[in-house]
């Protein structure tokens, strides 16, 4: 079993879409194993986006993963980091194909209302600077074998 992480932006957040997008994966069948609430700030930020702290976009993606507070969660189940980036959809918003998540609720980037890690390493590098190790839950599943 795989685990990743998912971030609800703040743009999620603010038009109500959290259970909508959460039930996708429950409905998908995978497990969600944590999920929590917090603001997120600059210096987290610049861990989690390392990568894209020179290019010329990052300020903007910074002030707008602080906007509002974020939704963490951590999802868990067979090839859930390819899982759920296909149900993602494109990064790009005007790439992502109706029926994603993007393709669903996005118009432009900056708003691409989610975040899913793009590779297995990256997503134990994400959850583990996000989740402490017992705030992840190992619960047994009893649907699990209807997936």
């Amino acid at each position: 079993m795989e685990r990743t992480l998912v971030i609800l932006k703040p743009g999620c957040l603010q038009r109500g879409l959290i259970g909508e997008v959460i039930s996708r994966f429950e409905k998908r069948g995978l497990k969600l194993v944590a999920m929590k609430m917090v603001q997120l700030d600059e210096e987290i930020l610049k861990v989690h986006y390392a990568h894209l702290l020179d290019r010329p976009f990052f300020p903007w993606l910074r002030d707008g993963m602080m906007a509002a507070p974020v939704i963490l969660c951590c999802w868990e189940g067979y090839s859930a980091v390819q899982v759920v980036r296909d149900m993602a959809g494109a990064t790009k918003a005007s790439k992502a194909v109706p029926g994603t998540i993007r393709g669903d609720y996005s118009l432009h980037t900056p708003h691409n209302v989610i975040h899913a890690s793009d590779s297995d390493e990256s997503a134990k590098r994400e959850i583990n600077l996000f989740f402490k190790e017992d705030e992840i839950i190992d619960w047994h599943d009893e649907n699990a074998k209807w997936f």
